[in-house]
């Protein structure tokens, strides 16, 4: 007896997207055996045994095609993610702008609001250290000429006049040579300008907002595939020590994001609530870091903070707003990512980085941050923009794109899981600081209330 399918069973895209991080997995493991056996591997790995001469005769023919043909399809995979980069970031900047903030919850939601962004500055900053004291180097392919010692910015005026020359391009150029820094501030101006506009244009600008999250959405579950033909091709030019600049690259992204969770969160924390920060932060981390570590999403993670401040029972007219704004602004996690791919590049490059370059770099990497809210691996999309500021070509940029997809099983995972933890966090610390001072005000009033009344009417 056959069933009809329900309105509520799972569509193929979601049971496609709830399988993403096994898939991903696997296209590694493919991508690291083919690279690993293929002929430019370092000679000795043969088939030795009856009939190895026609054996390996076979096995030559197979190897040498195959790896050729995997080296293509991640090749289209970043020529995929470098056509839509700029678009996006255009289109999603300028929907987010065009929407003034509602004011609600007054003080609080200021408050919640410098500390997000205190975080994700800081968190840049921490990157830019551990990029300095751990410097990593990727062995990235298809580099070309490219791939010389560039000069970079040398102070903090090369920086400025760089950055004013991009940010007055023409927008259409902009968007056809990637110039990420110009696409970014030509979308924040239409974006203030559309505030004006009617409600059709904005529901058409919002419409293709969606469309291109879908269209993103749509390369990025690509990844496995695309990861399968990078590693291959990876593996099989340089040999297994490839997986070691993927492990060192982890080890900073995750140890700068642990660092941010556990040291810099508390700190400031403790500012607020004056008392021992930590059973508060493991309790975020626990509600909402766990969830939003599967889930990769911090805006799909919302409703999971919602109900933990309402079972808080906090003020509903400041968690109602600080954790949707949140999931927008609190990127810790993705300024770091940008931040350390875009050094990693830069070190590769041997640029030299000036301490003026690394300021501007922090700015530019918290601004590109907030625009990777919402998107599965948007911190990873919009590197580029944060490696135009030191003259990296495009080509290579999308190479560390491609590089940071390659590892964003554990990396975007741990970061959505610390920028949905943090929102909770200072949401629940700012609350609780109010609910303090109003309870402060409140005895203090009442005891001056009493004093009155003592002298109105004296003991007799």
């Amino acid at each position: 007896m056959s069933h009809a399918l329900s309105p509520s069973s799972p569509s193929l895209l979601s049971r496609l997207s709830r399988q993403f991080i096994p898939q991903v997995i696997v296209g590694i493991l493919l991508g690291a055996l083919l690279g690993y056996f293929d002929p430019r591997v370092p000679a000795g790995y043969v088939y030795q045994g009856v009939g190895e001469g026609i054996i390996n005769g076979i096995l030559d023919i197979f190897r040498s095609s195959t790896a050729a043909h995997m080296g293509y399809l991640g090749g289209m995979y970043i020529k995929a993610l470098q056509a839509i980069a700029p678009l996006m970031v255009l289109v999603l900047v300028m929907s987010s702008m065009m929407h003034p903030r509602q004011k609600q919850g007054g003080r609080g939601i200021r408050t919640i609001v410098i500390l997000y962004l205190c975080s994700t500055v800081l968190g840049g900053v921490l990157a830019v250290l551990a990029s300095h004291f751990f410097p990593s180097e990727l062995k990235l392919q298809q580099m070309g000429d490219a791939a010389v010692s560039l000069q970079g910015p040398s102070s903090l005026s090369d920086v400025l006049d760089g950055l004013v020359s991009k940010i007055l391009e023409n927008p259409a150029k902009a968007l056809v040579e990637g110039n990420f820094i110009g696409v970014l501030v030509w979308g924040l101006g239409l974006g203030l300008a559309l505030r004006s506009a009617s409600e059709t244009t904005q529901k058409v600008v919002q419409d293709l907002s969606n469309a291109c999250t879908r269209l993103i959405r749509l390369v990025i579950r690509c990844s496995p595939i695309g990861v399968f033909g990078l590693v291959a091709n990876n593996i099989s030019t340089v040999g297994i020590s490839a997986f070691a600049q993927y492990l060192h690259v982890l080890a900073v992204l995750i140890g700068c994001m642990v660092f941010i969770a556990l040291v810099i969160n508390p700190i400031i924390v403790l500012f607020i609530i004056r008392r021992n920060p930590w059973p508060l932060v493991f309790m975020c981390l626990k509600e909402s870091g766990i969830t939003a570590f599967f889930t990769r999403s911090s805006a799909a993670n919302i409703p999971v903070n919602l109900a933990v401040c309402e079972r808080l029972k906090l003020d509903k007219n400041i968690y109602q707003m600080s954790i949707p704004i949140g999931a927008n602004i609190s990127m810790s996690g993705a300024v770091t990512t940008i931040t350390v791919l875009t050094l990693a590049a830069v070190h590769t490059l041997h640029i030299d980085v000036s301490m003026g370059s690394a300021l501007v770099l922090c700015i530019i990497a918290t601004i590109a941050a907030l625009g990777a809210s919402g998107i599965a691996g948007g911190s990873v999309i919009l590197i580029p923009m944060a490696c135009s500021l030191f003259g990296i070509d495009p080509q290579i940029a999308g190479l560390v794109v491609a590089f940071g997809m390659t590892i964003g099983v554990v990396q975007d995972s741990t970061e959505t899981a610390l920028n949905s933890s943090t929102d909770l966090l200072f949401t629940v610390a700012v609350c609780q600081a109010e609910e303090r001072k109003a309870l402060q005000a409140q005895n203090q009033y009442a005891g001056n209330t009493r004093e009155t009344v003592s002298v109105s009417h004296p003991a007799e």
